[in-house]
């Protein structure tokens, strides 16, 4: 089987956070795992916002914010379990902070508004 990357809390950069949460898919996972209080697997996800995810894209957007660094995954027998870094509060914090607000805020005026401001724009920092 093959080893996840996860790299060094040295080797995150600002620039591999804003790609990986610049895809609205990606950054509403990342705030329901980061609302979320314990590990979640990737078919927690398969629907989001009234539409289903084909678990090939729901892989590549995992992969992209676990290399990111934003996400740490672990398999347990066939399924991944996803948590946030919170790690990264120390070094990110009120970056993270910004964008989560900025992104409750944004999807608060849409009118099929993401579960992240359903859940109330919990925010990692």
């Amino acid at each position: 089987m093959r080893l996840l990357f996860h790299p060094a809390l040295s080797d995150v950069t600002v620039e591999g956070i804003l790609y990986a949460l610049s895809d609205p898919v990606r950054a509403q996972i990342y705030w329901e795992l980061a609302a979320s209080e314990c590990a979640r697997n990737c078919s927690n996800f398969r629907k989001l916002d009234n539409r289903n995810l084909p678990k090939s894209t729901l892989s590549q957007h995992f992969k992209i914010l676990r290399e990111a660094g934003l996400i740490r995954s672990e398999r347990k027998g066939v399924e991944m379990h996803n948590t946030i870094r919170w790690e990264l509060k120390e070094r990110f914090g009120d970056m993270l902070s910004a964008i989560a607000n900025t992104y409750a805020a944004q999807n608060s005026r849409r009118p099929h508004s993401g579960a992240h401001a359903r859940t109330g724009a919990s925010s990692p920092a």
